[in-house]
């Protein structure tokens, strides 16, 4: 079984194309041309073992808000398809994961209903780079509701910006990664209802 997504998404603000392997080894090669973001799909790709490749063209003379929102819809739905009919994944798991003072906490059910909780700390920088800090929800909102999951998000304490969206990204691949795993004692869809 071959779990591969492939999503292209051309609008008149973007173009984006997406692949990503599932059951990969986190090879990566990402180019949006907002370099903290490729950062985040970076670690996303690495510490998720997907196999994934970005390359997004978009209206960086206005700013970075429809590069990153395209970018994180296509990644959604690329995502979703990989997972296919979800027969014998595990579905439910959570991770958390530190990066120096900040910690992060994210729990995911791949349940084809899109819902985001997401807490992190207030008064954050407001940019890293040429990254508006307030996009990281945003990102997420986006790819739950392409990838259509329940993602919960929280990051009890941190100081450092870069730190805060960095955890967020890593324990997300973390939890991606373990829900999306083939079960070897699931054998069908793991719900009640028999579709996910």
């Amino acid at each position: 079984m071959t779990r591969v997504g492939r999503v292209s998404r051309t609008t008149k603000e973007t173009s984006v194309a997406v692949e990503i392997g599932l059951d990969g080894t986190g090879q990566v090669d990402v180019s949006t041309g907002v370099g903290f973001f490729d950062h985040m799909l970076d670690q996303l790709g690495r510490h998720g073992l997907f196999d994934l490749s970005v390359k997004t063209e978009g209206d960086l003379h206005i700013d970075s808000h429809h590069t990153i929102e395209d970018t994180a819809l296509a990644l959604g739905a690329a995502f979703r398809q990989a997972l296919g009919d979800k027969r014998g994944i595990v579905r439910f798991a959570d991770a958390s994961v530190p990066l120096d003072e900040a910690l992060a906490q994210v729990t995911v059910d791949l349940s084809g209903r899109p819902y985001l909780v997401h807490r992190e700390p207030e008064r954050m920088a407001p940019m890293i780079g040429s990254y508006d800090t307030t996009m990281t929800r945003h990102i997420l909102e986006s790819f739950v509701a392409q990838a259509q999951i329940a993602l919960h998000v929280h990051v009890p304490y941190g100081r450092n910006a870069h730190h805060i969206v960095e955890c967020q990204f890593k324990a997300l691949a973390r939890a991606l990664r373990r829900a999306s795993e083939i079960d070897p004692r699931q054998t069908g869809i793991p719900s009640t209802k028999g579709a996910l």
